[in-house]
Order: structure tokens, then C-alpha cells, then sequence
């Protein structure tokens, strides 16, 4: 997926790219697709409700997407906690390359 259709070199995911990164690279990508999604669901809502539906639920109510719920982007404490260790080790081994 990163190389066909986000189009990064082969070489960088395999060598260069932290599983953080590649973890945030593929979430970004996904989130392009909402307002695609976000349309066709109007469409559908307005298509039902011209068939006649009698007093229709709200269109987040009638079909919910996951980012929609609440607190579906924010990452546990633990999450943070190994995110902050690598980037330190990532810190820590370039410093000791610079030397």
C-alpha cells in the first residue's frame, strides 16, 4: 500500500521509515477519503428521504462513520508513552552519529 499507492520508495519504507510513521503516513491517507464518503451519505440521505421516509433520524445519526465517534483519533496515554521513547532513541542515535 505505502509503495503502490501512496507512492513511497521502496527503500524508505523498508529502511528508513519508523513503525510510528508508517502508522501515521497510512491514518492521513485513509482521512483523504472522508469528504467522499461524507457526500455519498448525503446523497443516500436525501434519496431516502425523497421516497418518502416520514421523519427521518439526522444524517450522522442515520449512518455514523467511525472517525465520527468521539474520541476516534486521540491515541491511548501508552500509545504516547512508546511514540516518546522511540523518537528519544531515534534522538539519541543521531546524536551519537553527529559525535
Amino acid at each position: 500500500m505505502l509503495v503502490g499507492e501512496i507512492g513511497i520508495p521502496r527503500r524508505e519504507v523498508l529502511y528508513e521509515l519508523q513503525y510510528w510513521e508508517i502508522i501515521l503516513i497510512i491514518r492521513g491517507y485513509f482521512r483523504r477519503y472522508h469528504p467522499g464518503w461524507e457526500q455519498a451519505r448525503l446523497i443516500a440521505y436525501n434519496a431516502a428521504h425523497c421516497m418518502g421516509a416520514k421523519n427521518p433520524p439526522t444524517i450522522t445519526q442515520w449512518l455514523k462513520f467511525p472517525w465520527e465517534h468521539e474520541h476516534a483519533d486521540e491515541i491511548s496515554d501508552d500509545e504516547v508513552n512508546e511514540i516518546r521513547k522511540q523518537i528519544e532513541a531515534e534522538n539519541q542515535a543521531k546524536a551519537s552519529e553527529q559525535k
